[in-house]
């Protein structure tokens, strides 16, 4: 290969290389200009500064909050805000496009609510807890089978730490149970401690015949003065509003002791107030009271046992 013939083969190279890259730098100005590609760039960015600062926010919340109720409260607030802002920041990125949106959103519209109809009906069921209020985070509740305190309101599904089952009175078992927000049109809701945080409990006392029955209904209803007095009247407020929002009667708060015969012994039953997270351990201690009451006085009152008496062989 001669001179010229190496030279022309080196220009042809170079301009071959030369175009390479002019064609390589256009389709990446194509791809930096392209409208699609930008606003997916941007939409990403934008959730990343959201995420950064929706982190940030509850790490300093959880620094400076103690309470439990209003730091749970303060983080969904914090999580709900971030979905807010990422969805209006989407609407502005694409508000040019959203009548063609629409038109694709018809289309599909059909099949998706047919497809993913359970999840629209957990989201319809949040809402309207969040709206009508019928539970909240912190509340005793018992929807269908399941009793517990609410611990977390999600948009898809409710979590409740279980009480009872295998657990006697009104204590944890350990377990958390998740339920589809759809419960709200499928279950009964009862609640324990909405706007009345207060239940009524009762004991019944079986008493000896020839035991001073006065005197055990006097004190029996000391006992429940002594014990059940602060949630007595704690109630009573908190039901004069119950009757200001619903159509619901006078009720006697007050602790009551009624007495009724039986075939071996006199029955006395103890009625009462009490909160609704104590209601095993007001039970201990109104049982311990009178135990002692009965055992440490002269009292002649005597606790009623039934008995087997063998009379002839």
């Amino acid at each position: 290969m001669n001179a010229f013939a190496f030279l022309a083969w080196i220009f042809y190279l170079a301009r071959h290389l030369i175009i390479a890259q002019m064609e390589f730098w256009k389709d990446f100005e194509n791809l930096y200009t392209n409208p699609t590609i930008v606003r997916l760039f941007v939409l990403f960015v934008a959730m990343v500064v959201v995420a950064i600062l929706s982190g940030v926010a509850r790490r300093a919340l959880n620094r400076s909050i103690t309470d439990t109720d209003r730091k749970y409260r303060s983080r969904k607030a914090v999580t709900f805000i971030a979905y807010l802002a990422v969805l209006v920041i989407a609407l502005f990125i694409y508000g040019d496009q959203l009548g063609n949106v629409g038109v694709a959103l018809g289309v599909v519209g059909a099949g998706i609510a047919f497809a993913l109809q359970e999840v629209i009906v957990s989201i319809a069921g949040w809402l309207t807890i969040m709206i009508g209020g019928a539970i909240g985070v912190g509340q005793r509740v018992k929807i269908g089978d399941v009793k517990g305190d609410v611990i977390d309101i999600g948009v898809f599904r409710t979590s409740i730490m279980e009480i009872g089952d295998w657990v006697d009175g009104d204590l944890y078992n350990g377990r958390i149970v998740w339920l589809s927000n759809s419960f709200v049109y499928k279950e009964k809701v009862h609640n324990y401690s909405g706007e009345y945080p207060f239940l009524w409990d009762e004991m019944k006392i079986p008493i000896r015949f020839e035991s001073d029955l006065e005197k055990a209904k006097m004190t029996f209803e000391a006992v429940l003065n002594e014990v059940c007095g602060a949630f007595t009247e704690k109630s009573r407020k908190k039901w004069l509003m119950l009757t200001n929002k619903y159509r619901v009667e006078s009720a006697i708060v007050d602790p009551m002791v009624t007495m009724q015969f039986d075939e071996n012994w006199v029955t006395f039953t103890l009625r009462y107030i009490v909160d609704y997270k104590l209601r095993r351990a007001t039970k201990d201690r109104i049982a311990r009271l009178i135990y002692q009451k009965i055992q440490d006085t002269d009292l002649n009152v005597r606790i009623a046992a039934s008995s087997l008496e063998v009379t002839q062989m």
